[in-house]
Protein backbone atom coordinates (compact mmCIF):
# COMPACT_ATOMS: atom_id res chain seq x y z
CA UNK A 1 0.00 0.00 0.00
CA UNK A 2 2.80 2.32 1.04
CA UNK A 3 4.26 1.75 -2.54
CA UNK A 4 0.75 2.12 -4.41
CA UNK A 5 0.61 5.82 -2.01
CA UNK A 6 4.58 7.02 -3.11
CA UNK A 7 3.89 5.91 -7.15
CA UNK A 8 0.45 7.87 -7.05
CA UNK A 9 2.33 10.75 -5.96
CA UNK A 10 5.49 11.29 -8.20
CA UNK A 11 2.67 10.34 -10.66
CA UNK A 12 0.80 13.37 -9.44
CA UNK A 13 4.16 15.63 -9.45
CA UNK A 14 4.59 14.38 -13.26
CA UNK A 15 1.77 15.51 -14.33
CA UNK A 16 1.48 18.72 -12.74
CA UNK A 17 1.66 22.01 -14.92
CA UNK A 18 4.87 22.97 -16.35
CA UNK A 19 6.43 26.44 -14.90
CA UNK A 20 6.71 28.82 -17.83
CA UNK A 21 10.27 28.94 -16.68
CA UNK A 22 11.09 25.20 -17.90
CA UNK A 23 9.54 25.86 -21.39
CA UNK A 24 12.13 23.95 -23.72
CA UNK A 25 12.94 24.47 -27.30
CA UNK A 26 12.09 21.08 -28.97
CA UNK A 27 12.67 21.95 -32.90
CA UNK A 28 14.33 25.57 -34.10
CA UNK A 29 15.01 25.37 -37.85
CA UNK A 30 15.95 28.11 -40.24
CA UNK A 31 17.03 28.58 -43.89
CA UNK A 32 18.02 31.89 -45.27
CA UNK A 33 18.30 31.09 -48.94
CA UNK A 34 20.01 34.69 -49.20
CA UNK A 35 17.91 37.98 -50.64
CA UNK A 36 15.13 36.23 -52.50
CA UNK A 37 13.67 33.33 -49.71
CA UNK A 38 13.82 32.39 -46.36
CA UNK A 39 12.13 29.83 -43.91
CA UNK A 40 11.72 28.87 -40.20
CA UNK A 41 10.28 27.01 -37.73
CA UNK A 42 10.26 26.45 -34.10
CA UNK A 43 8.64 24.33 -31.67
CA UNK A 44 8.41 24.46 -27.72
CA UNK A 45 7.45 22.51 -25.02
CA UNK A 46 4.40 24.38 -23.84
CA UNK A 47 2.49 23.60 -27.61
CA UNK A 48 3.53 27.33 -29.00
CA UNK A 49 4.88 26.78 -32.68
CA UNK A 50 5.86 29.13 -35.55
CA UNK A 51 6.48 28.80 -39.00
CA UNK A 52 7.13 31.09 -41.82
CA UNK A 53 8.11 31.02 -45.29
CA UNK A 54 9.24 34.16 -47.31
CA UNK A 55 10.07 34.97 -50.66
CA UNK A 56 10.93 37.71 -52.80
CA UNK A 57 8.13 38.94 -55.68
CA UNK A 58 9.23 40.98 -59.04
CA UNK A 59 12.73 40.86 -58.44
CA UNK A 60 14.72 43.76 -59.69
CA UNK A 61 11.48 45.45 -60.82
CA UNK A 62 9.75 48.58 -59.38
CA UNK A 63 7.23 46.03 -58.26
CA UNK A 64 9.72 44.02 -56.13
CA UNK A 65 7.91 42.75 -53.01
CA UNK A 66 8.13 40.01 -49.97
CA UNK A 67 5.34 37.70 -49.52
CA UNK A 68 5.19 35.93 -46.54
CA UNK A 69 2.94 32.46 -45.67
CA UNK A 70 2.86 31.39 -42.01
CA UNK A 71 1.11 29.88 -39.03
CA UNK A 72 1.88 30.59 -35.57
CA UNK A 73 -0.42 28.35 -32.35
CA UNK A 74 -0.54 28.69 -28.44
CA UNK A 75 -2.24 26.90 -26.23
CA UNK A 76 -3.92 30.12 -24.20
CA UNK A 77 -4.62 30.00 -20.39
CA UNK A 78 -8.01 28.55 -20.75
CA UNK A 79 -6.26 25.29 -22.13
CA UNK A 80 -7.54 26.03 -25.88
CA UNK A 81 -5.88 25.94 -29.04
CA UNK A 82 -5.27 29.05 -31.26
CA UNK A 83 -3.89 29.14 -34.56
CA UNK A 84 -3.28 31.81 -36.64
CA UNK A 85 -2.60 31.26 -40.08
CA UNK A 86 -1.31 34.26 -42.43
CA UNK A 87 -0.40 36.01 -45.68
CA UNK A 88 1.42 38.81 -46.13
CA UNK A 89 1.88 40.30 -49.22
CA UNK A 90 0.83 43.51 -51.10
CA UNK A 91 -2.79 43.59 -50.03
CA UNK A 92 -1.21 43.53 -46.28
CA UNK A 93 -1.33 40.94 -43.62
CA UNK A 94 -4.35 38.97 -43.89
CA UNK A 95 -4.61 36.27 -40.75
CA UNK A 96 -7.46 33.56 -40.27
CA UNK A 97 -7.72 32.42 -36.47
CA UNK A 98 -9.28 29.04 -35.52
CA UNK A 99 -9.85 27.66 -32.39
CA UNK A 100 -10.19 24.63 -30.36
CA UNK A 101 -13.38 23.33 -28.58
CA UNK A 102 -14.17 25.88 -25.84
CA UNK A 103 -12.47 29.07 -27.16
CA UNK A 104 -13.51 32.38 -28.49
CA UNK A 105 -11.06 35.36 -29.46
CA UNK A 106 -13.13 38.36 -28.14
CA UNK A 107 -14.68 40.26 -31.45
CA UNK A 108 -12.52 43.33 -31.06
CA UNK A 109 -9.78 41.20 -30.84
CA UNK A 110 -10.47 39.65 -34.51
CA UNK A 111 -11.08 43.19 -35.72
CA UNK A 112 -8.16 44.61 -34.68
CA UNK A 113 -6.12 41.77 -36.44
CA UNK A 114 -8.85 42.15 -39.25
CA UNK A 115 -8.07 45.70 -39.50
Amino acid sequence: MKLFVVLTIVAVACAAPQNPQDVEILRYDINNGGLDAYNFAWELSDGTRHEEQGQLKNQGTENEGLSVQGEYMWIGPDGVKYLVKYIADENGFQPTIEQGPGGAVPPAVVASLLG
